[in-house]
């Protein structure tokens, strides 16, 4: 028994710890992470579905006709949702006020935007397609700002400093992408894509808007590189197609240069990427 007692003793203290340890990285948890490993489970099944679609059946129905299909060159419409999110850096500046504390940028919320494309497809080969989509998409991103205090025991506590820096985004898109497709199975087929977005934001400011109590600036022009995987659907009279993609950019679009009198937001970002969660429906 008093083994039993020391045993249980120990399995306690460790439960203890752990359950501390779990409540301290709980903290760092925020909506935006909930929801990109909420779309990485969408990714998962969606490719575990390509994957084995093959495998439901081979029993033949009849085929819709895909003379748009066979085409070498032929053109459509996409229509999509996105979300929007950054990738940031902090810096762990101290604030200019309090050499204790620093500021800790972000994401809280992510919010839906909408995607308008033109499809223009060229088909090499039978597997292949090249693929030019302009068009526009609009979206927008909240940033939160907590402040963190480490104490002599060197635990850190935060609270909130600023959750108003609502960053808005109107992109022209210009993607070049590679399209490779499974065999065909009836009337649906799968697909993976990848390849480079060229983004230009109209909605970049030169200078910080007086009227708005928003402290980033984001660079006009990015590189994006993109990765995703869909399904064609053949219709009697057209093809449907669902994607599903995700589009990370090269280069950090954060303007360093701080608002006047509110330095504080620019330097506690050390770099931040813009990374793009999309799912598309074209028409073709």
């Amino acid at each position: 028994m008093p083994g039993r007692a020391a045993i249980l003793m120990i399995r306690v203290s460790r439960t203890v710890k752990m359950s501390r340890k779990f409540k301290d990285q709980s903290n760092q948890i925020t909506a935006g992470d909930y929801l990109r490993k909420r779309l990485l489970y969408i990714i998962f099944a969606g490719l575990f579905i390509i994957l084995h679609i093959e495998s439901f059946g081979q029993k033949q129905k009849p085929k819709n006709d895909s003379w748009y299909d066979d085409k070498l060159l032929h053109f459509g419409f996409s229509l999509g949702m996105n979300l929007m999110d950054f990738n940031i850096t902090p810096s762990k500046m101290p604030l200019p006020s309090d050499a204790g504390k620093y500021l800790n940028p972000e994401v809280s919320i992510l919010n839906p935007g909408i995607n308008i494309q033109i499809v223009t497809n060229l088909r090499p080969a039978k597997y292949l397609d090249f693929r030019f989509l302009p068009g526009v998409s609009f979206g927008q991103r909240n940033i939160r700002f907590y402040t963190i205090v480490k104490t002599e025991d060197g635990d850190l506590y935060e609270s909130i400093y600023n959750d108003k820096q609502r960053v808005e985004s109107s992109y022209l898109e210009f993607p070049f992408l590679l399209k490779y497709k499974g065999d065909r199975l009836n009337n649906i087929r799968p697909y993976v894509i990848g390849g480079l977005n060229y983004r230009y934001d109209l909605a970049g400011k030169k200078e910080y808007d007086d009227e708005r109590p928003v402290y980033i600036r984001l660079k006009r022009s990015d590189l994006y590189y993109e990765a995703g995987a869909g399904l064609d659907f053949y219709l009697p009279y057209f093809k449907f197609s669902i994607e599903l993609k995700m589009s990370n950019g090269l280069r950090d679009v954060m303007v360093h240069d701080p608002a006047p009198g509110f330095p504080e937001y620019a330097n506690a970002i050390e770099k931040m990427r813009s990374q793009i969660w999309i799912i598309a429906f074209h028409f073709e």
